[in-house]
């Protein structure tokens, strides 16, 4: 048997503590609630009441690119995710591309999450209160991918209940109106393909566990089955969420707010619970968040391994068997950038640099044998045309934006080529 099929028992300097369960659950606190707390309102404004299709478009191509993930996860269950995969599969430079493309995207993605729970929790202080949540979520990953587990599988169970009273308090409380649920005037494929970029980063958590690989136990049992089952639940959730909040305010009312749900409770008779529903989507974020820091920090940790990262990164803590100078370097960073960031902007910058990614990850699919695959060819080829279709339909600044930090890393993975090149 070769030395791919063997990865799946091969040694690893990290602890693999995380169980099928613990799993789903780090995978649903990727993607379970701030990503329908932030992402309704910007999806609504571009495609109107073609909101829905936009979310099923997503969902399609999050389940293409889940299944490609696991696939590779299961086969490679090693720190990177698509950088390992590209290294692998494509050549160094793709894998650096999409190592990069993750760290640079998903720390904007950091920053808008902590701007979104500061912006709910204490608006007065949103800044430093940001800056305080990353610093402390730091502390909590570097004490080892249990207590991560632990604390998002609280943050989960909160975020569940916030979206229950969501939907209680429009059902039983709201004027509902199902004809907002019927396609009108305002929608358009080309809107429906850009919300549906903007609706992707709502799902691009649930292959977090690819980033964890070597900290999965069992991985060839285990990310097979957490992948697709943590992006089932999520789905489902949102689907009831959004069909609620549509029935429950005019679209326009959704795409005015930077708190949709909020909105649909206010506007019924139980709009005292949307303090609840604000609580929530604070924690959301925290959860969303805790993820993020974890991924980053991961993928800087494999490409440190690899010298595309200054090999300071790889440490390991002989305790907590964590890469805590890579965690706490995310942190810093991540604190630095939520005293500039821009909200809204962050969200559509992240969504073309992880399509990017999860392309990378689909291309690497296309090359998996026979016997490596574990779903259809034509997945893994649907999900790298439906990555690029909907990277080149976000928002102008968000294309330009994403192709320039890319440009910028390709440069400096030629430069370091070249100087690698001359002390050989």
């Amino acid at each position: 048997m070769n030395d791919e099929n063997n990865l799946g028992e091969s040694p690893t300097r990290l602890s693999r503590k995380l169980t099928t369960f613990n799993a789903v659950v780090i995978g649903l606190g990727a993607m379970v609630g701030a990503g329908i707390f932030a992402v309704v309102g910007p999806a609504a404004q571009i495609a109107g009441s073609g909101l829905l299709p936009a979310l099923l478009l997503a969902a399609v191509l999050a389940y293409c690119n889940a299944a490609s993930s696991a696939q590779l996860a299961a086969l490679y269950p090693e720190s990177g995710g698509a950088y390992v995969y590209g290294r692998k599969k494509l050549g160094d430079f793709w894998g650096f591309l999409a190592g990069w493309g993750f760290i640079v995207g998903k720390t904007a993605s950091c920053a808008a999450m902590a701007l979104t729970f500061a912006s709910y929790a204490a608006p007065d202080m949103m800044r430093p209160l940001a800056v305080f949540a990353v610093l402390a979520l730091t502390v909590v990953n570097y004490f080892g991918v249990k207590k991560t587990a632990l604390l998002t599988r609280l943050i989960v169970v909160l975020v569940l209940v916030a979206l229950a009273i969501v939907i209680f308090a429009v059902l039983f409380g709201g004027q509902i109106d199902a004809t907002r649920l019927l396609p009108d005037e305002s929608w358009g494929f080309y809107p429906i393909l850009q919300a549906a970029g903007l609706w992707f980063f709502a799902f691009a958590g649930y292959a977090r566990l690819a980033t964890l690989g070597e900290e999965v136990a069992e991985p060839r049992r285990t990310i097979p089955r957490a992948i697709p089952l943590a992006l089932g639940i999520a789905l489902l959730l949102y689907l009831i969420v959004a069909i609620s909040a549509l029935m429950a305010v005019d679209i326009t009312t959704l795409a005015g707010t930077s708190a949709p749900l909020a909105a649909a409770v206010e506007a019924g008779s139980m709009s005292e619970l949307s303090v609840a529903v604000r609580f929530g989507a604070a924690i959301a974020s925290l959860g969303v968040l805790l993820s993020l820091i974890v991924g980053v920090s991961r993928t800087s940790f494999a490409m440190a391994t690899n010298r595309d990262l200054p090999p300071f990164l790889e440490a390991v803590h002989p305790r907590y068997k964590v890469p805590h100078r890579a965690e706490l370097l995310v942190g810093v960073v991540v604190a630095l950038v939520v005293s500039m960031a821009d909200l809204r902007s962050a969200i559509g910058f992240s969504s073309f640099t992880v399509l990017t990614y999860y392309a990378i990850t689909n291309a690497s699919a296309l090359r998996l044998t026979s016997r490596e695959r574990l779903w259809p060819r034509w997945i893994s080829m649907a999900g790298l045309s439906g990555c690029i279709v909907l990277a080149f339909c976000l928002p102008g600044t968000s294309v330009v934006g994403g192709a320039l930090v890319l440009m910028l890393g390709a440069a400096w993975f030629a430069v370091r080529q070249n100087l690698r090149k001359h002390v050989r």
